[in-house]
């Protein structure tokens, strides 16, 4: 066997398992953007340091509804638009609608911290799995089911991706407690890549693992924090029950802004609540 065809097999014995997690990237975030940048003639601006993931749309629609969002001027990724508004008691936030699934939500988380974000807020729309009750509600997501694949690119596998800083939960549940009127539990939710094939069986198993709903993102976005030790916080907006019924999938006023911009305002000022209380040198 000559040389080329000997390492031809080595490589695929090694795919995809042969992955070295500690290995940095050849393609980074950091080049992207500056070439965006270059291409679009953006100026460099920082994002803000508190930004959320709005994978349904439904808050940024809202947002330029009402007047209150508006575009921000240095974002220089190639697939999304970040609109920029005053959150009370926490100043300037940038917010990203549409970025639904463990890629692409990875894809742009990784662009928001190369481009000045601090903290990331992410909030699905999620199934119910374990009935805490009617929907709508949200679940402080603290480990997510590894059911797609991004997450297996920055971790080894493992049943969980586990939130990152467990210090930083706390706080945050505990100022979700102080919200009136919006339910929120912590607990684990199923990340899947394939919504369409939630089958009895799929569900059951979940439930069994802890799981209390079903979305398409917190895994992927809690491997990559912890691998790159970032601040991320998932929630999931526990608003259906798979369609099951008929009314489902109702969010509540304003297709639940009001409800999901108290959740992260309250996630935000805990956030800055512990980097306030952190040591300095």
């Amino acid at each position: 066997m000559d040389q080329e065809a000997s390492d031809k097999q080595r490589a695929r014995a090694a795919w995809p398992n042969g992955k070295d997690h500690a290995a940095p990237s050849v393609f980074r975030p950091e080049a992207l953007l500056r070439e965006a940048r270059r291409q679009k003639e953006l100026p460099l601006v920082s994002v803000p340091p508190v930004c959320v993931l709005d994978p349904d749309g439904d808050v940024v629609r809202h947002l330029k509804r009402t007047g209150a969002g508006r575009t921000h001027e240095g974002w220089a990724c190639y697939h999304t638009e970040l609109v920029a508004f005053d959150l009370d008691g926490v100043g300037d936030v940038g917010i990203i609608g549409c970025a639904v699934g463990a890629p692409f939500a990875v894809l742009v988380a990784e662009q928001l911290f190369a481009s000045g974000c601090r903290l990331l807020v992410s909030i699905t729309s999620a199934g119910q799995i374990t009935n805490n009750g009617p929907t709508p509600y949200f679940v402080l997501i603290d480990r997510a089911l590894r059911d797609e694949g991004t997450s297996y690119h920055y971790l080894p596998p493992a049943i969980f991706a586990e939130a990152p800083d467990t210090t930083l939960l706390v706080s945050v549940e505990e100022a979700m407690s102080g919200l009136s009127g919006i339910a929120v539990h912590r607990g684990a939710t199923w990340t899947t890549d394939a919504p369409y094939r939630e089958t009895e069986a799929a569900i059951a198993s979940a439930r069994d693992l802890g799981a209390l709903a079903v979305e398409m993102e917190a895994a992927a976005l809690y491997a990559f924090a912890t691998a790159l030790r970032r601040s991320v916080v998932c929630f999931a907006h526990v608003t259906n029950a798979m369609a099951q019924t008929e009314g489902d999938f109702e969010k509540g006023e304003n297709d639940g802004a009001a409800a999901t911009l108290a959740v992260v305002a309250a996630a935000a000022r805990a956030w800055l609540s512990s980097v306030t209380a952190e040591p300095h040198d």
